[in-house]
């Protein structure tokens, strides 16, 4: 396939100052959760499920679309359901890609040399350079820089990005991350080597395709982090369902309120089963339930950090 002009730094801001907002919806559709009219039987097999699961995330994705800039679909809940299941998240993400969203395929991929290149391959860049054509993937750094090269050669050539695991919101993080080696913390050697990949694809808004998956949950290795990584976009998962709030991730964002997209998945997807929403919506009036917890996150980004400075569309 020919190289592309498009880069996924400028692309992620042009769509973040769109719509006036940092807010990621994360697709991760769980069977027990599901409002009712979507399940019908404790019993399902793989092929109901997924099926489910595929209108369930469309109509997810009817409700956001006009408000965010992207989605992230979890590999591993439409995986669960097997091929029945992945047949369902290419659905998904190509239904995504009509209404305009940006796609992060959160999959947490990586492996050596051909494999990695399969993996990126196989996953980023639209209009037919990948089978998936998702725009970003997760990645995971822990086999070296040699895992992360094919993903990075291929996504700049195809206008894609990817996230690099650096500090993530999960509390056993801290056992391989926040091990000390030379020069600090394992998450800090990555994070200059994220850095400086960011630095090498620099676009024209500032900020380069390599972005790093930093935690709400840790606010303050993470604004340590966006001190020593101003070039990169930041992937911020946690918020809501985990813990962290708008003012948690204050620090990620730049004054322009750019360099940073903050993940909410269980938060909104299933807002209607929430103390805050069940009572106003239920599961008559989920999609409802959806809509008002995303104006909800959006508003305290817009109070507690600099993506207030963002237009409003």
């Amino acid at each position: 396939m020919p190289e592309t002009e498009r880069h996924f730094g400028d692309d992620l801001a042009n769509a973040v100052e769109r719509t006036g907002n940092p807010v990621v919806v994360g697709l991760d559709p769980r069977w027990e959760q599901l409002p009712t009219g979507f399940t019908g039987s404790d019993r399902a097999d793989f092929s109901t499920r997924a099926d489910a699961y595929q209108k369930f995330c469309k109509e997810v994705i009817d409700v956001i679309a006009p408000l965010v800039p992207a989605v992230k679909p979890q590999a591993a809940f439409f995986e669960e359901c097997g091929p029945a299941g992945m047949a369902a998240l290419a659905q998904v993400i190509a239904y995504a890609r009509t209404k305009g969203l940006l796609v992060i395929f959160d999959g947490k991929r990586n492996d050596i040399g051909s494999t990695a290149e399969a993996y990126a391959r196989g996953i980023l860049g639209r209009d037919g350079q990948s089978g998936w054509e998702a725009d970003a993937v997760t990645v995971s750094p822990y086999l070296g820089a040699d895992s992360l090269e094919p993903f990075v050669k291929i996504a700049g050539s195809r206008g894609a990005g990817l996230f690099v695991l650096v500090k993530t919101s999960n509390p056993g993080s801290h056992m391989l991350q926040d091990q000390q080696v030379e020069k600090g913390p394992i998450y800090r050697r990555l994070a200059d080597y994220v850095e400086s990949l960011s630095a090498e694809t620099r676009g024209k808004r500032g900020y380069g395709i390599v972005g790093a998956v930093v935690g709400a949950t840790y606010p303050k290795q993470l604004a340590e982090l966006r001190t020593v990584m101003p070039q990169t976009w930041f992937l911020v998962p946690g918020f809501g369902s985990q813990g962290g709030t708008a003012k948690d991730v204050a620090a990620a964002f730049d004054q322009r309120g750019l360099g940073a997209v903050v993940n909410n998945s269980r938060g909104i997807i299933f807002a209607h089963s929430k103390p805050a929403y069940c009572e106003r919506f239920g599961d008559s009036l989920w999609q409802e339930a959806v809509e008002a917890a995303t104006r909800e996150m959006i508003a305290q980004l817009r109070a507690e950090t600099s993506a207030g400075n963002l237009a409003a569309p």
